[in-house]
């Protein structure tokens, strides 16, 4: 049965089967998002009329105590009844429509260790933000598996995407390491995530640091260009933190970067395997060693969990304004 869902005087229809976050976004009104498997909060609201299913929303992520305080997390939560809901975003946020894809595969290449990119072409533009992430439908299975798009807004035809395999896992074992090739159609829908720089008119062009680990660093390629391309002569600094020489990416891509804007530096750091090539240790602490104060920066962090909760303590260290720290944690999945 279809239901109205409303937020900040917005009101949108909830398909049967949909969350009350898929319902918003795809209706076109913003809410904050991030994992979408209700492992980390960022969606949680309040419900002040109607009711819901909360679903598989975790005790952990929200308790008893909270449900019976009417809060819920909208990636999980199903309505039962026409329900009214208020959330900590501004309802009147412009925002891209939450779309379902059919993408075509037009390239699958192996670009470092256990590292694959995969390029899929769109026969309509896709608007979004730089950033932000697509879910793919693992074919066979209906699971769906997210992916950072490394692309700007402008690169709305061909999405790209960087893929870490995941030992057993269903989607990399099974289907994009095993399988897929050019030519392929391939089932998504995006854009989702909040993780993207601010609108143009507040950003002020200061500097920033971005830290990914692993593939965590596509979202920041995507980020780091439209930033540059706002503010040619900004200071950015991107840290890649992976394990060994072999995990490293795209090297030449961070050298042009740097020759068309002197303010832009690449810094990779290796953790496991060192390499006289590189710095050596974490990239967190290659930022603390680097920059003795980070008043007037903003911070980027896309990765492990373990890796942004790290980066969030060196960014408050070097005296970051918590209001500037942006984080995109990469929840495990097999």
């Amino acid at each position: 049965m279809t239901f109205a869902v409303s937020v900040g005087g917005r009101r949108v229809d909830c398909e049967p089967g949909q969350t009350l976050l898929e319902a918003f976004l795809r209706g076109g009104v913003w809410m904050p998002n991030s994992c979408n498997q209700g492992t980390c909060g960022t969606c949680k609201l309040q419900v002040l009329s109607g009711e819901v299913d909360h679903g598989a929303a975790p005790e952990d992520t929200l308790s008893a105590e909270e449900r019976a305080a009417g809060l819920a997390l909208a990636c999980q939560a199903r309505p039962l009844a026409d329900t009214e809901v208020r959330s900590t975003a501004d309802a009147g946020r412009v925002t891209h429509p939450l779309r379902d894809l059919t993408a075509t595969v037009l390239e699958v290449a192996d670009i470092a260790r256990d590292t694959r990119r995969v390029l899929l072409g769109l026969a309509e533009p896709l608007a979004f933000e730089a950033g932000q992430y697509v879910e793919l439908v693992v074919p066979g299975s209906g699971a769906r598996r997210q992916y950072s798009l490394a692309n700007t807004a402008e690169e709305d035809k061909v999405l790209e995407l960087h893929v870490r395999r995941v030992p057993g896992g269903i989607a990399t074992d099974g289907w994009l390491f095993d399988g897929l090739a050019a030519g392929d159609r391939v089932e998504a829908s995006g854009p989702l995530g909040d993780f993207r720089l601010p609108p143009p008119d507040e950003d002020d062009g200061g500097p920033m640091v971005l830290i990914g680990g692993g593939t965590g660093l596509a979202p920041l390629v995507g980020i780091a260009r439209t930033a540059l391309a706002r503010h040619p002569s900004r200071e950015v600094l991107l840290y890649h933190g992976v394990r060994g020489a072999a995990d490293l990416y795209d090297l030449g891509r961070f050298a042009e970067i740097a020759e068309q804007h002197p303010g832009f530096r690449f810094v990779p750091v290796l953790s496991d395997e060192p390499d006289p090539a590189y710095r050596s240790g974490f990239p967190t602490d290659a930022f603390v060693e680097d920059v003795p104060s980070g008043r007037g920066w903003s911070g980027w962090l896309c990765g492990p969990p373990a890796m942004v909760e790290a980066g969030v303590k060196a960014f408050k260290r070097r005296r970051m304004s918590p209001r500037r720290i942006h984080r995109e944690k990469f929840t495990p999945a097999s």
